[in-house]
Formats: C-alpha cells, structure tokens, sequence
C-alpha cells in the first residue's frame, strides 16, 4: 500500500495525518468536510463502475448522491454556529482551481518583494541626502547649523 493511501489529507495539507483534527467547531467542521471528500470520491468511483454495468442491473448511484447532499446538509448546519469570514477571492480562487496555499506564497513572495523595493529606494533618498547635505554644507557653510546628517533625525524631512 502506498503512503498517499495512508495519508488522507491532500500533499499540501496545512497538517500532517499524525496530528488530530483541532478542538471544538473548527475540528467537527473540518472532519465533515473530509467526509464531503469521501463522499464525493465514493460518487464519482459509483457513476464509473455503474457506467460499466450491464443496464438493467440497480443502480447505486442515488444513494451516493443523497450521501454527498446530506454531508453538506450537516456542513450547511454547523455553518450557522461559525462566525468565521472567508474573503471573496479566496472562494472565487477556489472556484476557478486555484489552490489557497498557491496564492498565499505567491501573494508573500510578491510583498517580499515590493519591501526589497521600497527598502533600495529608502537607502538611495538616504544616500543622496548624505551627499546633498555634505555639499551644501562645502559650498555654503553658513547652513551646516540647518544640515543634521545623523540618523536620528532623518525621520525630520
């Protein structure tokens, strides 16, 4: 048996299968919504074997369907005791494939790299202040009292 067959939470699952569901709400959720996943796999693995069948033997594939209706029954029930809000994007993301964990690196990355930006442009105003302040000061001594190069009071501008 393979280690994906004992691991019943995706590859990219925020917790590994040792860890037990959390406590409370959150954790009840959390396990209804993997039965949703079973019930789902079991519907879709029932429509391909019934597919196969001869056609005049029953049918299993209502009773699946009314398994996968009645789990998110239960999840739309224990909806109502969750004040937890899922931001619009992340459910459009969802609904358009896209993986939440995907987006939220991406996202980071993306803001890591704007701060390395922000950061150069930060050191080069400083670093064209210095000179600036050291040439005036050269050329018109008379302002050296009005010129602070210290650090402290760069937040002064």
């Amino acid at each position: 048996m393979s280690s994906d067959a004992a691991n019943p939470h995706a590859p990219d699952s925020p917790r590994s299968s040792q860890s037990p569901p959390p406590a409370g709400m959150q954790g009840d959720l959390e396990l209804e919504l993997l039965g949703v996943a079973t019930a789902l796999y079991n519907l879709g693995t029932t429509v391909i074997n019934d597919s196969t069948k001869e056609r005049d033997k029953p049918k299993q594939v209502g009773a699946r369907a009314n398994d996968v209706v009645r789990q998110l029954a239960t999840i739309d029930d224990m909806s109502q005791g969750i004040r937890g809000m899922v931001p619009l994007q992340v459910l459009a993301d969802i609904d358009n494939a896209r993986n939440p964990m995907q987006l939220t690196k991406e996202r980071l990355e993306r803001a890591a790299t704007e701060n390395q930006f922000m950061n150069g442009k930060i050191a080069a105003i400083e670093s064209y202040r210095k000179l600036l302040n050291e040439a005036l000061a050269k050329n018109f001594p008379e302002t050296i009292d009005y010129l602070d190069p210290r650090p402290e009071h760069a937040t002064d501008l």
